[in-house]
Formats: C-alpha cells, structure tokens, sequence
C-alpha cells in the first residue's frame, strides 16, 4: 500500500471537526495535547472537549497519557497508531510547576554514562509518581525553598525546566537516592569540574538549600576529588552537629568523621577518579 493509500485510509476515521481540531494543533506545534486545548480551539463547552477527546483516542488519533492530557499520534504512525514522543516532554505533563532533576538531570548533562530508565520530576506541588509508555516518571515532592535553580531548555521544540548543572550536583547531594549513591555524584562532580562548574554557585545554591547532610557530601568529596571550593569555609561553619550518612543508599555500618560530621560508609578509595 502507497504513503497516499495508508492517510487516506487513516483520513477516513475523522469528522471534518476533528480534522481541523488536529490539523491546528499540530500547526501550532503541540504533541501534548489538553481538554482546554480542544475547547479553546474549536469553542466548544467543556463536556463536549471531552467527548472529542475520547473519541480520537478511541479512533487512535491520541493517547491518553494522564487525566486531561493526550498525545497527537502524527500520520507518520501509520494505521497501527504506534507512537511515543520525548520523555521529558510527558514529564512536562506529570507536575506543575517542574523541572527534571536528580538522575535525569546528570544525563542531560552529561555528568554520567549511565542511561537512567526513570525520569525524575521535581515539584513543589502533590503530584503522582507513574508509568507511561512504560517509562516511570518518578515525582519527588521538595519545599518550595528546595524549587529554584532550574533552566528553560528547548527539547523537539518545546521549552522544558530542567536542572541547571550546579542545582544538579547539589540536589543529587541532597537525595544521593536519586541519582544512584555516592559513588555517582562523585563521578559527576569530576565531570563538572572538566566542564567549569561554577563551584561558586554551588556553595551559594548549598546555602540556599540549607540542608546540612548535602553540604557535607559536597564538602567531603570535593577535598577527595582535589576540587577547588571557593566558599569552602563558609560551608564547613554551617556544618550541622549531628553525623550524616555520606551515601544513605548503603547501610549505617561505617566509620565516623568528626571533621566533616559525616558518617563514612563507602570506601573512599572508590570515590576518587580512575587513573589511566
């Protein structure tokens, strides 16, 4: 069958309504789709905007992906409708407001070889971890003094918050959980450095954060990695007394380090960059 043949038969499942519905948002450049859009687009009431939605996602035109916001399946899909489109996109849709963080983050930037399957979500607001297209977008809830130091970034067109590089090693020190341990973000703080990381930023951004046991880790492990902190006594005085974990992902067993308040349960031997 021609390319012609299959949109022909693809074009016969869509009302003329429908057709213009789909032909204007994808002129405007949507992949992501909701209910509002289709209001707003054909002035129709809300009830209705829905009942057009349902039918396009049973005719295989959109994929629902959460409550209120569907995926246009372009033509290039073919009759089978098999499509999906760039995570972080779908991710943009998970929470309001949102940046990609933690794990996701360190991809973007370059920061690990590690190919994160789970796409991170930072939100201020109560949103639901799920999967969609089989891909698990993970949402972690932060106080709205935790949301700042994220950057517009254009992905397929569209602008998404994602992590800046500084915001990014400092959040991964706050929750190593996320960003697989440690050894991970001691990896990403060589990376960083190599690609002129303001660590100045880094201490403002730690101050900002207030959190003591990610202000160790950084601390800690800059001193192992030879990295330059230029706040680096400033940070040390706002040592919290209690003794953190350096890596909260392994167990409690470990020794304790009265000068950076820090619990010691990695080798630190592991942390360091690998020699050639």
């Amino acid at each position: 069958m021609s390319s012609t043949q299959e949109t022909q038969t693809i074009r016969q499942g869509l009302s003329t309504r429908e057709s213009r519905l789909l032909s204007h948002l994808a002129a405007e450049g949507h992949q992501i789709i909701s209910i509002d859009d289709v209001e707003a687009t054909l002035e129709v009431a809300p009830n209705t905007a829905r009942e057009i939605a349902s039918r396009l996602t049973e005719k295989g035109w959109l994929d629902r992906l959460l409550p209120g916001r569907y995926l246009i399946i372009p033509l290039a899909a073919g009759e089978e409708a098999v499509y999906t489109t760039h995570e972080y996109l779908i991710a943009s849709h998970v929470a309001e407001p949102m940046y990609i963080g933690y794990y996701s983050a360190l991809s973007h930037h370059g920061l690990t070889e590690q190919v994160p399957r789970t796409v991170y979500v930072v939100t201020p607001t109560r949103a639901q971890s799920r999967e969609i297209h089989g891909v698990p977008y993970r949402v972690a809830t932060v106080t709205e003094r935790k949301f700042f130091g994220y950057e517009p970034t254009s992905i397929e067109g569209t602008v998404v918050n994602v992590a800046d590089l500084e915001k990014t090693l400092v959040d991964c020190a706050d929750h190593p959980e996320y960003c697989g341990g440690i050894r991970e973000l001691a990896t990403a703080m060589v990376a960083a450095d190599d690609q002129d990381c303001s660590w100045a930023t880094v201490g403002e951004y730690l101050q900002r954060l207030d959190n003591g046991a990610a202000t160790k880790r950084i601390v800690y492990l800059a001193d192992q990695l030879d990295i330059d902190l230029p706040t680096r006594e400033t940070l040390v005085e706002s040592f919290t007394s209690g003794y953190s974990l350096l890596d909260p992902t392994q167990s409690e067993q470990g020794s304790y380090d009265s000068e950076y308040r820090l619990r010691i349960n990695v080798d630190p031997g592991t942390l360091g960059p690998t020699e050639s």
